[in-house]
């Protein structure tokens, strides 16, 4: 956020000049105060400035990694939406079953191997998340076939959105809400496997 502050501390300053600029001679006394609120204004716009630098420098450190993380999984993911759905696949050219996407951009982004089912994939050793909790990038997993064993899983955009490669019928890969009846009922749990991912970057694929 605080990134897009600096290249506005110039155009402010033209701005603020640029209106000073416009206005007609004014006696010595009010051209002096115009003089000193400009002043003034200059030394609050480059103490912001430094604040903003100060904020991008705290945006590095390790605690910012995992929305960093989730980003990069979920552009990509959000990239392949319409790919159609094929039970089994785990590639783009096959297209996805819903464990195949998610392994796949984990993989592809972040280098991490998931288990290649979702029966296997809710057992990983993450931490595990509450509902009102959810951060973008968490693994969702429901329950799709009335027995209460987990047999679906996306992941978490945000604002109750979740991506997935959901079935033939409904389109692939696609995107819907945790406030829909069905998705709310089948809900079982969610797990932050980002927490397991390295925060080393790692080389991009040609």
């Amino acid at each position: 956020m605080f990134k897009n502050f600096a290249p506005l501390v110039p155009l402010a300053l033209t701005l603020a000049l640029a209106a000073c600029a416009s206005h007609a001679p004014q006696p010595p006394a009010a051209t002096a105060v115009v003089k000193a609120k400009t002043v003034e204004h200059v030394v609050f716009l480059e103490e912001a400035e430094a604040e903003a630098e100060a904020s991008i420098d705290f945006a590095d450190d390790k605690s910012y990694e995992l929305p960093q993380l989730a980003d990069s999984i979920l552009t990509h993911g959000l990239s392949l939406v319409g790919t159609r759905y094929r039970y089994g696949g785990s590639t783009v050219s096959s297209g996805f079953d819903c464990s195949g996407f998610i392994g796949y951009l984990f993989k592809e982004e972040l280098g991490m191997q998931l288990p290649r089912s979702t029966r296997e994939m809710i057992n990983i050793d993450a931490p595990l998340v509450e509902r009102a909790e959810l951060e973008p990038g968490d693994l969702l997993f429901f329950s799709t076939n009335g027995r209460g064993r987990v047999s679906h899983a996306g992941i978490y955009l945000g604002d109750d959105q979740f991506i997935h490669s959901s079935s033939s019928r409904s389109g692939g890969v696609r995107i819907d809400s945790l406030e829909d009846r069905y998705w709310n009922r089948t809900f079982i749990e969610a797990k932050r496997a980002l927490a397991l991912a390295s925060t080393d970057p790692l080389p991009r694929h040609p």
